[in-house]
């Protein structure tokens, strides 16, 4: 492993927060970020790490204190808030005691926090307050879990770190973790580091960089030894190439998610939804089409780390039927009811030692391995499904590893059990997925347009997954680009030309590839012209019903069949007009198309009820810009409309907000907001047209 340590950056380190927080912590950020951003040492809020310093109490007296990484806390993003300074002195005391129950050690964390509005402690805080060193670290090394995660782990796990390694027997973390190391560094106080079996590393140092660099060398011993002994590698039996693997879940990902929604009893939201990721490189399916890939996979996780994130074991489907839908859906069916119903009898053997208080998990798979398609990771968001992604890729990794060395021997039963369902550990998943849309999926076409785009910001904001659509071109690359500095990984930009069926089927495969599959389309592309029925050009007209009938046609057409298939209801809401009830004027070719293709909606609101596919209307009128986005409708019609009536762009957007009974101003946002009420399902409604146009009496859907 290369040493990264950087005196520079360090120093800058120094700047930004020493005055402040002082040297110490700056130094413990410092170091946790540079050991954070390597994958194969931490992931997603593993590890932790900590230092011991003075703190000035209220008295101005200094008295010592920790700073402990506060549990969950990602090393790679954080900063000086993100350690919890304790009472040392105090805490220390607490190695005296025999034994100490969780609820017990929380306590006495909470209430010797030395501020109140720190996070939550690490389940392993009193590790690093027993152990007498300045800085230490703990990693969860994946070259430390090759070497434990084997029958005879330890013997393999001293023979490759050295004697200057202490390796510990795998012990429960929290208290009794906290005195064994203590217990077994006091005994071999000359060591420089300890592995955990079946857990990880920790190292120490007098300063942060002691610590990094013994961690290197720790690390670099373990890759080594590795490397030396892999002499039976997995022997791939047939490799199935990447693009096979990903055009298989663009067909079949909304079926399996599907299979994994979980029922509700809410007949408004009958399907809990989760969201997945496909994992799909040439390691992961040269692992799965292997000869010992099935008896690797299904055992326990690498560290106990995990177990919140993936579950105890991974479901997998042997001979997956992908060229027969039906077959493969009655086969994955079969395998997620066989799963639940093993994990449920998981669940009870150990179910008296569940602590009070601690929700219990749904039985579903976290992880499903098919060969032939690859690691299909399931979670309450993307940011879930990607945590859990990223722990597959490398379990599987570091089991192949291990598969060359020798077999593996992962954590027992019953230790599983007790860190799957440990009060502490529950808290790291914390609540980002209760937003009302969180574990939801929308598609919307013209998507750069005015109204389009604060759709897609009204819905991301509310925790939806959001792939926005339109022709390719500068206008979707920045919307793209906005959205995506603000909601990150929940938002795509997909190239579509709803006149296209191939391009349709396209733009919602790409959506299942990213996220899984769709829940809610938004229907709105559209174009306006404005020509008086005399002078129409025949061809322009064609133009507009190709755009605003066929283009509609075949979105929910497509949406159709994506629903069929995912078998959990959905939502299809189409932007309509209040000209489809009071046409206008010069407005002829618009008028006739956006009817045609409102009544098409109509229709579909017929067909798609037996499947709970509620389809509804939102009707605006005058919906100008929304942030500097102009309404492709209006850059058509407004300049014709403002020569009509001699007015300036801004007396016509007043000319219109004076027609209508509230003298309001319609927005974009409004127009969302009626987006949003159709797609939280507020009330039992399909073929319904919400006008949000201020009060248009002639405009009124009758």
């Amino acid at each position: 492993m290369k040493n990264k340590w950087s005196d520079e950056e360090a120093a800058r380190c120094l700047l930004k927060y020493a005055e402040q927080r002082g040297e110490d912590l700056a130094l413990r950020v410092y170091l946790a970020v540079l050991i954070g951003a390597e994958p194969d040492l931490v992931l997603h809020g593993g590890g932790n790490a900590s230092v011991k310093t003075t703190r000035r109490n209220i008295f101005g007296e200094l008295m010592p204190a920790i700073y402990v990484k506060a549990s969950g806390r990602d090393m790679a993003q954080i900063e000086p808030d993100g350690f919890i300074p304790l009472d040392l002195e105090h805490l220390n005391k607490l190695r005296v005691l025999e034994s100490l129950s969780e609820e017990q050690m929380l306590d006495e964390l909470h209430r010797h926090r030395l501020d109140s509005r720190s996070s939550s402690p690490s389940v392993e805080s009193l590790f690093h307050v027993f152990l007498p060193h300045k800085y230490i670290d703990h990693t969860h090394a994946d070259a430390i879990l090759a070497l434990t995660n084997q029958p005879d782990g330890k013997e393999i796990a001293q023979e490759a770190l050295g004697p200057d390694v202490l390796v510990l027997e795998y012990v429960e973390p929290g208290f009794k973790l906290a005195r064994a190391a203590a217990a077994a560094y006091e005994a071999s106080p000359q060591t420089r580091a300890m592995a955990w079996m079946r857990h990880g590393l920790v190292t120490w140092g007098v300063t942060a960089r002691e610590s990094y660099e013994v961690l290197i060398e720790i690390i670099s011993r373990a890759e080594t030894f590795v490397a030396q002994k892999a002499r039976r590698p997995l022997v791939v039996q047939v490799s199935t190439p990447v693009s096979t693997a990903e055009e298989r879940f663009s067909r079949l990902g909304p079926m399996v998610r599907g299979l994994l929604a979980r029922p509700t009893g809410d007949p408004d939201r009958p399907h809990a939804r989760s969201i997945l990721q496909l994992l799909a490189d040439r390691e992961v399916l040269d692992f799965l089409d292997s000869d010992r890939g099935k008896e690797l996979a299904v055992s326990a996780p690498l560290t106990c780390d995990h177990l919140i994130r993936t579950k105890p074991y991974p479901l997998w489907i042997d001979n997956p039927q992908f060229d027969d839908p039906e077959a493969f859906r009655n086969q994955a069916a079969r395998a997620i009811a066989d799963y639940a119903s093993a994990y449920n009898e998981y669940f009870e053997r150990n179910s008296a030692r569940m602590p009070a208080g601690v929700m219990r998990f749904d039985p579903l798979p976290r992880v499903l391995l098919l060969p032939g398609l690859g690691a299909v990771c399931s979670g309450g968001d993307v940011r879930c499904a990607q945590i859990v992604k990223d722990i597959t890729a490398h379990t599987l990794a570091v089991k192949a590893q291990i598969a060359a060395m020798g077999s593996y021997s992962g954590i027992a039963e019953v230790d599983l059990f007790d860190m799957e369902y440990r009060g502490m550990q529950h808290a790291k998943l914390g609540r980002d997925t209760d937003r009302p849309l969180a574990h939801q999926v929308a598609l919307i076409t013209g998507a750069a347009g005015a109204i389009g785009s604060a759709i897609a910001e009204e819905l991301l904001a509310q925790g939806c997954h959001v792939a926005v659509t339109d022709l390719p071109g500068d206008p979707l690359h920045a919307l793209y680009h906005e959205l995506q500095e603000q909601f990150g990984p929940h938002v795509t930009a997909v190239p579509l030309d709803v006149t296209d069926p191939a391009s349709v089927t396209a733009a919602f495969g790409a959506a299942v590839r990213t996220w899984g599959g769709v829940d809610l389309v938004v229907v709105n592309a559209g174009l306006a012209m404005v020509s008086g029925l005399e002078e129409m050009n025949l061809e322009s007209f064609r133009r507009l019903e190709r755009v605003n009938v066929e283009g509609t046609l075949l979105v929910l057409g497509e949406a159709a069949r994506h629903f069929r298939m995912q078998r959990t209801g959905g939502d299809i809401v189409a932007i309509s007009t209040k000209n489809v009830f009071a046409p206008g004027a010069k407005f002829g070719a618009y008028s006739a198309t956006k009817s045609a293709a409102h009544q098409l909606v109509r229709i579909a609101s017929l067909e798609l009820a037996d499947i709970d596919v509620r389809v509804n209307m939102v009707s605006p009128d005058a919906v100008f810009t929304h942030k500097g986005r102009q309404s492709g409708l209006w850059a058509q019609v407004g300049p014709s409309r403002m020569a009509a009536r001699g007015l300036d762009p801004e007396g016509l957007q007043e000319y219109y907000r004076s027609r209508n009974l509230l003298k309001a101003r319609v927005t974009a946002q409004h127009v969302a907001k009626a987006v949003l009420f159709f797609a939280t399902r507020q009330t039992p409604t399909t073929g319904a047209t919400l006008p949000v146009d201020g009060g248009l009496p002639d405009a009124t859907p009758r």
